[in-house]
């Protein structure tokens, strides 16, 4: 397998010479340690951490499709850790750290960008909302600086400070956070984990699960069955229909999310702004186009396409924070299924069945959470306990009451 640099680079682009295929496409083994399914960014980064931390071990990620199909690119590229409870702003801070030195890691471009995350408030309550959150997120060692209205104003020029009909007060950002290329998430996770001998078998669906005594034995798949001694559910907006064939039942309802690009323009954006009087987000990619998400659609769904009426209120909270983008044409639009538990945190962990651990819930904020969920889902198949850092999220809190609710919303998904 190729190192990438300049020097092999040039001496590519001087030689003629072909660029090696990123990753293998084996054929499938009769067994393996591990397999993991789903072939996204959790998935192939579980794979990675998990070949780099414990050499030796035969791994293998099944994927129903092509590697990066799913929401690892579907998703609007944006990492941060400005939560307000520990456990979230904890893990998250965790997976923040390792972004800053993964493209060194992977050999891999990334192109990670810390351009900094707006959120906006629009009260003098929302002030005060900030200034909790800020102060926890310091008291946890993150970034935060607490903006009023002038400060917002500066780095923000073009917003609507005028006519708004929610006026913007000021605002909390976290300057390490911002956005990376979610493509290049997966490829590069892809080429590493299968320079550590990781299997990636594309194309292959998993269709149910072989368990015996209580324990799994392995998966059965398209491609016929694979033994294993460890099965990892790494499925985002399929989990529960995946989970469904091993007899769980996971407390996740599954919803879409779409995203929308518009046409290139100038740097006009220069950080991630999130606008607090609806759900609404924008950032600007390195080709100028502008990236815009909103909320989930208003039904459950597997399907991986929106309709209008979500676009409209996306819209309509886009022109209030900047009016001046209502002539902009909008390229392309997509949408993921995303999949939501009842308290808004991500169900990450071990299962009744022995040997079959879960990744799931993450909503519409898995992608951040990439690395971090790598790591320590790794750590936690090789140990078979859950690390310090994903322990509060295992599906026992809900049957103590020990939820891990950042909303404050109660147990209704939709509204996380």
């Amino acid at each position: 397998m190729a190192h990438y640099s300049i020097f092999s680079l040039i001496g590519a682009g001087l030689s003629g010479r072909r660029w090696p295929a990123a990753w293998r496409s084996p054929a499938a083994q009769r067994a393996y340690d591990v397999v993991i399914v789903g072939g996204g960014g959790h998935g192939l980064a579980t794979a990675y951490y998990l070949a780099k931390q414990h050499k030796g071990t035969r791994i293998a990620v099944v994927e129903k499709g092509l590697i990066g199909s799913g929401n690892v690119g579907r998703n609007t590229t944006i990492i941060r850790s400005n939560y307000l409870l520990y456990p979230n702003s904890r893990f998250a801070e965790h997976s923040l750290q390792l972004w800053e030195g993964l493209e060194r890691e992977l050999n891999y471009n990334a192109m990670v960008s810390q351009r900094g995350v707006i959120n906006l408030a629009h009260s003098d309550g929302q002030m005060e909302q900030m200034a909790r959150r800020g102060n926890a997120m310091r008291l946890a060692g993150i970034d935060a600086e607490l903006l009023d209205r002038d400060q917002v104003r500066r780095l923000l020029p073009h917003a609507n400070f005028e006519t708004a009909r929610f006026p913007i007060y000021g605002g909390l950002m976290q300057p390490r956070g911002g956005t990376v290329r979610h493509d290049a998430v997966a490829w590069g996770f892809a080429r590493a984990a299968d320079r550590k001998g990781v299997d990636i078998l594309q194309d292959c669906e998993v269709t149910g699960f072989q368990i015996v005594g209580g324990r799994v034995r392995g998966v059965e798949t398209s491609r016929g069955f694979i033994a294993a001694e460890k099965v990892a559910l790494a499925c985002a907006g399929n989990s529960s229909r995946v989970a469904a064939l091993a007899g769980l039942r996971l407390p996740i309802e599954t919803h879409l999310l779409q995203a929308h690009v518009s046409e290139g323009l100038k740097p006009l954006v220069d950080q991630v702004v999130t606008y607090g009087a609806g759900h609404f987000y924008v950032s600007q990619s390195d080709k100028g186009g502008l990236v815009f998400g909103g909320n989930i659609d208003g039904y459950n769904s597997y399907a991986q396409r929106g309709n209008l009426p979500a676009v409209e209120d996306m819209a309509s909270d886009c022109l209030s924070l900047f009016p001046h983008f209502s002539r902009l044409r909008v390229l392309r639009s997509w949408a993921g299924n995303v999949d939501m538990t009842m308290d808004g945190a991500p169900i990450i962990g071990l299962t009744p069945v022995e040997g079959l651990y879960v990744n799931a819930g993450w909503g519409g904020g898995g992608f951040k959470a990439t690395p971090g969920v790598g790591s320590c889902l790794a750590w936690t198949i090789a140990n078979g306990t859950p690390h310090a850092l994903i322990a509060p999220f295992c599906a026992d809190r809900f049957s103590t009451g020990r939820v891990v609710n950042e909303a404050g919303t109660g147990a209704q998904p939709n509204l996380h």
